[in-house]
């Protein structure tokens, strides 16, 4: 295999025991994936060479939904009054801005609808009162969760663009998974604070335990351009 596009990230183990078992979780260097690209031929070109009956191919939600048109730039939303204002209590963390500036807010805003963002934030308010914390995403689910905002590390062009979750994750793994042959296919939502498992392309699959095998997010979130990963039980 090409060591230069199967990798281990810098800072990163290639190696993780869970529940006393040994995964391999290798990152696959893919070229910068836009809206040209369809992501059954991203995932064919780059993870069919490499990957096994056995192994479970990932992929992050932000290289997903790119293919899906669902990366708009920043200089194309307007954000309202309300997203404005909402977007203030937001909790900043050095992981990433989710609903932190207007932009992303309005986004959750016409992706969720207005009313559900609302009760959303009255229940964090609720929440904040007795020091708890994630009620807000809870309330509102992943497609708030799941938009991410650019970063200074975030790799260019997407560094001027608010990047929405994926559509119909399980029926696009599933697909993805068709193209490589029935192997196993996870579309993730992982970085250095939390993780979810958006889409998976068969109903065996454990997304609590994908989660724990991907808790260190191995593929990165910063100029790494490893989108896909591979995970491989060590016999």
């Amino acid at each position: 295999m090409s060591e230069e596009n199967y990798i281990v990230n810098e800072g990163k183990n290639e190696i993780i025991e869970v529940d006393g078992v040994k995964y391999q979780r290798l990152a696959i260097r893919t070229h910068v994936i836009t809206d040209q690209d369809d992501v059954c031929d991203v995932i064919e070109k780059y993870a069919k060479p490499y990957a096994k009956p056995d192994d479970i191919v990932f992929m992050t939600e932000k290289a997903v939904a790119c293919t899906q048109k669902r990366a708009i730039p920043m200089k194309d939303i307007h954000p309202r009054p309300l997203a404005k204002f909402l977007c203030k209590f937001v909790l900043k963390t050095p992981y990433g801005i989710g609903l932190g500036i207007p932009e992303t807010m309005e986004m959750a805003l016409q992706e969720c609808g207005t009313p559900r963002i609302l009760f959303a934030a009255a229940v964090s308010a609720v929440g904040k009162l007795f020091h708890k914390r994630g009620w807000f995403y809870k309330i509102a689910g992943y497609k708030a969760r799941s938009i991410d905002g650019p970063c200074d590390y975030t790799l260019p062009p997407y560094n001027h663009y608010v990047v929405l979750g994926p559509a119909d994750p399980d029926e696009t793994a599933q697909k993805m998974s068709q193209r490589l042959g029935g192997i196993k296919v996870a579309i993730t939502d992982i970085n250095d604070l939390e993780g979810q498992i958006l889409g998976i392309s068969h109903s065996s699959m454990d997304r609590d335990l994908l989660v724990k095998i991907l808790k260190d997010n191995p593929l990165g979130q910063s100029l790494e351009q490893t989108p896909i990963g591979i995970i491989r039980v060590v016999k």
